[in-house]
């Protein structure tokens, strides 16, 4: 218990949220996958251990998942990879909390907004981690 206590404080807020944010991209992909295949039938089950070679076509409310999910994957990489390297250039880690926060929460209610079909309350979402991926860069950039 008290090594977990004690990495837990050691882990800096900003690596927390990018855990959270791949825990959540990991989720969103899941879920996505649940409605395409319809794993709560039988036929889905069968689809869901196969080869998938073909599947079922997308409902709406799946095709919405997919693409919110996708969407995450490719924001995820550029958070990701923008928040490594403020890591490696040492930007101090209250340059980075903030904008971390705003992806993530954005991305968290980006999801449901999307899968909902509410249309600009959706693009002020992705706006807002948008903002938090352009602050991290630029903590990164201007040095």
């Amino acid at each position: 218990m008290d090594a977990a206590l004690n990495r837990s404080i050691a882990m800096p807020t900003s690596a927390y949220l990018l855990a959270a944010s791949s825990v959540l991209c990991w989720v969103m992909v899941l879920f996505a996958g649940v409605l395409r295949i319809r794993t709560w039938t039988k036929a889905g089950v069968v689809i869901g251990l196969g080869n998938r070679d073909t599947l079922p076509a997308a409902g709406m409310v799946a095709g919405r998942s997919e693409r919110a999910a996708r969407n995450m994957l490719e924001n995820l990489l550029i958070f990701a990879t923008l928040l490594l390297a403020a890591w490696m250039a040492k930007v101090p880690e209250e340059k980075l909390v903030l904008p971390a926060q705003l992806f993530f929460w954005a991305r968290l209610a980006y999801f449901p907004t999307y899968v909902a079909g509410i249309v600009y309350l959706r693009t002020a979402f992705w706006a807002v981690g948008a903002v938090g991926t352009a602050l991290i860069a630029w903590a990164v950039l201007a040095g």
